[in-house]
């Protein structure tokens, strides 16, 4: 019994070493690999990008002028500037794993959790999806939560959720059906 007891310490003592490993190796791989990026995108009103970015999808608002916001999205910085109220953002197509997904579009890769919390809030606030909340690429290596949505000025935006982190720059050949 006793060896038995021995033994299932040191497993146990093994796999936590083994999930410390891994966790730093992440940790070291996600502060390198991942910076906060700026993004400046044009907006036909800042009333209605503040109600929206601020409001409906709760991004925290940080310095503003009368032509430009800041917006923290997930830890990057949105910037939202007044270009003119005939504004709208460009509408192209582009056939992704059965959906039209529109192009160009921005947004953030977030975790599971945070997809569908990010989901559920918009939903709440009558956001209409240009492709609803779903999963894609199931069951392969890309298999990732997407949905795509547009602001009020017509800039689209995707927030995906890898439902294998490790997978978001995984390189493999998706076949097109």
């Amino acid at each position: 019994f006793f060896r038995f007891f021995q033994f299932q310490m040191m497993r146990r003592v093994l796999q936590a070493a083994a999930q410390r490993q891994y966790l730093q190796r992440m940790t070291i791989r996600t502060s390198e690999a991942v910076s906060p990026f700026h993004l400046a995108i044009p907006v036909h009103d800042l009333h209605v990008a503040k109600a929206f970015y601020g409001d409906v999808m709760g991004l925290p608002e940080g310095r503003s002028s009368t032509k430009w916001q800041d917006y923290n999205m997930f830890g990057n910085q949105l910037v939202a500037h007044w270009v003119g109220e005939n504004y709208r953002g460009p509408a192209f197509y582009n056939p992704v794993d059965g959906d039209e997904v529109p192009v160009p579009h921005f947004g953030i890769a977030l975790t599971v959790d945070q997809f569908h919390t990010l989901a559920g809030r918009l939903e709440a606030k009558g956001v209409a999806f240009i492709i609803n909340p779903h999963l894609r690429f199931e069951g392969r290596p890309g298999e990732q939560w997407t949905m795509f949505f547009q602001d009020p000025s017509g800039n689209h935006l995707e927030f995906k959720a890898m439902t294998n982190p490790e997978n978001l720059f995984i390189k493999y050949n998706v076949a097109e059906g």
